[in-house]
């Protein structure tokens, strides 16, 4: 089992990708992190315990992180999230194991406390993770992989240039990438194509379980807000599709590349400059994902959101 740290804003696709993660033998989720993005701080973190109690995991321990960007005010997406950062159906109250801890003590102490080399597995904006590598460098030694979804290679989704995770914090990201951990880019270029689409939606709607009757119509309110904005037939489950590559790393293809961070530009602020053809002769920092086997993935997402259904029943 590889062990991983998920540190996520949830958000929809941060939501799946928490059911996915405590749903696979091949992973030991350690804990989550929170952090501000796709909404507030304080939603995220109550949106963490909100989708722990609903799949019956009140075990899994939750660290809130930082509420804002290391240097940037914050900016969120209630646009394609909702005022709650989890619109579109009614969640259980908030219950879960809270640590008491900040994100980033509990990432280095859980890492320098690990027998094993942890992965870790950010799905918002990077300043828990940038923060945690500035305060304690000695968990770089420790730490096998960060596997990230944010950034792209040709895709952007909320300026022409840029990727909302790495918008949200470019500076985080930018300390991120230079710190010479193995990093798996998981990029729009392959989660915009990572699709649940309304058909999809509506056969977890049938199933009828505890977990997938509320789940379905979260997705349709995602779907519809990611239909409107970018004409998109259903829900692309972005931040998950990281997670299924700790799963089963067949449902990517990768290429090892240069990403750098542009935190400068006046229209590219938060795009990810991705030397495709090694122009600039830079020693590679990142595995850039640019192909997915979607059917892979659907059959992981609809099996993570049975494996709950029938938990409970």
């Amino acid at each position: 089992m590889k062990k991983i740290i998920l540190d996520c804003d949830p958000g929809h696709d941060d939501m799946l990708a928490i059911i996915l993660a405590l749903s696979s033998k091949e992973l030991e989720v350690l804990g989550i992190t929170t952090v501000a993005g796709n909404q507030t701080g304080e939603k995220t973190y109550i949106n963490a315990l909100r989708v722990l109690n609903l799949i019956g995991r009140t075990d899994v321990k939750v660290s809130r992180g930082f509420d804002k960007p290391i240097l940037r005010d914050l900016v969120t997406a209630p646009q394609i999230h909702g005022v709650s950062g989890l619109d579109g159906a009614n969640l259980p109250e908030p219950k879960g194991n809270a640590t008491n801890k900040h994100a980033v003590d509990f990432i280095i102490e859980t890492v320098m406390n690990s027998d094993e080399k942890i992965h870790l597995v950010p799905t918002g904006p990077l300043t828990n993770i940038a923060v945690s590598l500035l305060k304690e460098p000695k968990i770089k030694d420790k730490i096998e992989k960060i596997v990230l979804m944010g950034g792209a290679f040709h895709d952007s989704n909320f300026t022409p240039g840029a990727e909302f995770n790495i918008y949200v914090d470019p500076e985080a990201a930018k300390i991120v990438f230079e710190s010479g951990i193995p990093i798996v880019m998981v990029g729009l270029d392959v989660t915009n194509r990572a699709l649940l689409t309304f058909e999809d939606i509506d056969y977890i709607e049938s199933l009828n379980g505890h977990v997938s009757r509320v789940i379905a119509p979260l997705l349709r309110f995602f779907g519809k807000a990611n239909n409107e904005f970018f004409g998109f037939d259903g829900a692309p489950i972005h931040d998950a599709l990281a997670v299924s590559y700790l799963i089963d790393p067949t449902i990517l293809t990768l290429k090892h590349l240069h990403v750098d961070i542009e935190t400068k530009g006046e229209f590219t602020r938060g795009q990810t400059v991705v030397d495709f053809y090694n122009v600039l002769k830079k020693e590679p920092n990142a595995y850039v994902a640019l192909d997915l086997n979607l059917p892979k993935f659907k059959t992981l997402m609809i099996e993570a959101i049975k494996y709950f259904d029938e938990k409970w029943t």
